[in-house]
């Protein structure tokens, strides 16, 4: 019984370490993150790609109201996984960080110092009692000094860097196709079909325009932009990848 307790103390609290040196509460929150959809982020020779499951839980849910990809600055874009809510906050957090770097510097934010700047953040809600981890994973890219970069967040509060990841649901299977299919060198427009193609194995490999959302940033032009429906919808149908309405009938039943 004393060992029940035991235990029930080292997942209940945030603050205490398992004896084999493990914080429960954080890996509860990475399990929440797998059960968010997915998102993807692509690194190309001439800029940045994200991309997101948009999918609605209902017919009648406006598509717009789902918040999966952020302008945090004129340069970087987020693209998150998780708890919504969580996210939210962690983009409201990066805008204010953002905005500050240019009232301070009069400069834009290096994209390796605003990931920083997050996980620094996130990282304190590992330590302080009465409170818990973000249940949210971010993938932040961006332009920095003409150079494309692509980070990563962690619910315990680590940065990454990567040249194209994944995060959410069927996270492992989608960086095993990224490993397989992404070269170093892609163009931008590559990298948009590579990321829809990414999105498509855990879709069955089908994709609806609006439930898929892909924005870019380019070295040439830094500045976050969402490729408009109609795009996508004309990328998905050249690389075969749109579906039909009987599918979403059968995806609505």
């Amino acid at each position: 019984m004393q060992g029940q307790s035991q235990q029930q103390a080292y997942d209940r609290g945030i603050t205490i370490f398992s004896p084999d040196g493990r914080l429960y509460q954080v890996e509860y929150a990475r399990e929440a993150v797998k059960r968010g959809t997915a998102s993807v982020g692509i690194r190309a020779e001439d800029g940045v790609v994200l991309a997101a499951d948009k999918r609605a839980r209902s017919p009648l849910m406006e598509p717009e109201s789902i918040e999966k990809l952020h302008k945090a600055d004129d340069h970087v874009g987020v693209a998150s996984a998780g708890h919504v809510a969580d996210a939210r906050q962690l983009i409201d957090f990066a805008r204010r960080q953002a905005q500050v770097n240019r009232l301070r510097y009069g400069e834009p934010v290096g994209i390796e110092t605003l990931t920083k700047n997050i996980t620094d953040h996130i990282q304190q809600y590992t330590q302080v009692g009465g409170a818990r981890p973000f249940g949210v994973a971010l993938i932040v890219g961006g332009i920095e000094n003409g150079e494309p970069r692509l980070f990563e967040t962690d619910p315990s509060g680590t940065p990454y860097e990567w040249q194209a990841l994944s995060i959410g649901s069927d996270r492992s299977d989608l960086r095993d196709y990224l490993e397989t299919e992404y070269e170093e060198g892609i163009s931008t427009d590559e990298a948009v079909g590579l990321a829809l193609d990414t999105l498509a194995q855990s879709n069955d490999g089908e994709l609806s325009p609006d439930g898929v959302g892909v924005a870019t940033i380019t070295v040439d032009y830094p500045e976050y932009a969402e490729r408009p429906v109609d795009e996508i919808e004309s990328i998905l149908d050249e690389r075969d990848l749109l579906a039909t309405d009987e599918d979403e009938a059968d995806d609505e039943e």
